[in-house]
């Protein structure tokens, strides 16, 4: 993934467990758009065109409340444009169970869906910044056993394993783990389709790394006829177009499967300048893009999501703080730049 054209910078971390379990006694679950008493900077979107719980104890709304208390007013504005749009929960690799618990918990006493992110697949990112995952298979099928079981009947969409099948394309995984991938992803889409109310998008990648022909074997293989459709631009910077684009190209080879797009930072698309092999991390000058909404007036594209939480570090590099790590002037960056 890093040092090629992938152009991710996907967060590592998520919130602890604690957190996760304590949003309901944070009082930060109330009903509807009620959670704006609590904060206003975090208020539930029209359930109509944007289905998904806003985390009134993300980042972005801690970032928020700090610059209100210093009286920053300008910089607390810039930063409500991320803190009051739903964000994809990255489940973490000690406490899943409760993690997915606390969050849909949460957002089902808010009538709205939890977005979550799976991203512990043995082997993950070959070693570079965002290393690490499950130490064998069976503790990854026992992770996602445990994620299913938070779930339970409460709605959630799953964006699964970003990168995990590109990885698999590009060579950037050795090939005695092929196998053994496909069958994790396909299993993970098994598994997780056991709960009546959870909706499952298996990555793609995006449409600057690999084709379309290069991509809709391996998906097939990791079970995407099971799946409800796949995510494409995942903490990537492509533009929507060419992202509906490359993700339509995709559909037609898999059976007309449906898409969901990242949109949370490709509002003034890739960063072209410096070293070809770092442009992807923390790349100056980039914009938050469309807002979440399921109303994309096209039927193959499900949902735009910010499946990559803006503001969130893509790595250290650029003066950025670890991969996942809060980075407060690259959040005002993107919220500054954002049309």
């Amino acid at each position: 993934m890093y040092g090629s054209n992938s152009g991710r910078g996907l967060r590592v971390t998520a919130c602890a467990a604690a957190t996760g379990a304590a949003l309901l006694i944070a009082g930060c679950s109330s009903d509807g758009e009620d959670k704006g008493e609590k904060n206003p900077a975090t208020s539930q979107q029209p359930k109509a065109t944007d289905p998904y719980w806003v985390n009134p104890d993300g980042n972005a709304a801690k970032q928020v409340a700090g610059y209100t208390k210093d009286g920053d007013d300008k910089n607390a504005d810039l930063i409500k444009k991320i803190a009051s749009q739903p964000v994809g929960e990255w489940i973490g690799p000690d406490s899943p169970e409760e993690e997915a618990r606390g969050f849909t918990e949460a957002a089902a006493k808010a009538d709205r869906d939890a977005l979550l992110v799976l991203y512990n697949v043995p082997h993950r990112d070959c070693g570079q910044f965002s290393k690490g995952g499950a130490s064998d298979g069976n503790a990854y099928r026992e992770w996602v056993d445990k994620v299913a079981k938070g779930i339970g009947d409460r709605r959630a969409t799953v964006v699964l394993e970003p990168d995990a099948l590109l990885h698999l394309v590009d060579g950037c995984t050795p090939q005695e783990f092929h196998e053994e991938r496909f069958d994790l992803l396909k299993g993970a889409v098994e598994r997780l389709k056991q709960q009546p109310a959870t909706t499952v998008y298996v990555d793609a990648g995006n449409a600057g790394w690999q084709s379309p022909d290069a991509l809709f074997e391996p998906l097939q293989r990791a079970g995407v006829d099971k799946a409800d459709g796949f995510s494409v631009n995942v903490s990537n910077f492509f533009p929507t177009d060419m992202s509906q684009e490359f993700g339509k190209k995709l559909s037609a080879k898999v059976g007309g499967k449906p898409f969901v797009i990242d949109t949370s930072r490709n509002g003034n698309g890739p960063y072209t300048e410096g070293d070809p092999a770092e442009n992807w991390c923390n790349p100056p000058g980039r914009a938050l893009g469309e807002p979440p909404t399921t109303k994309t007036g096209d039927p193959l594209v499900k949902a735009y999501l910010w499946v990559k939480r803006p503001g969130e570090s893509d790595g250290d590099c650029k003066g950025g703080p670890k991969a996942g790590d809060w980075y407060p002037e690259y959040a005002l960056e993107l919220a500054r730049n954002a049309k």
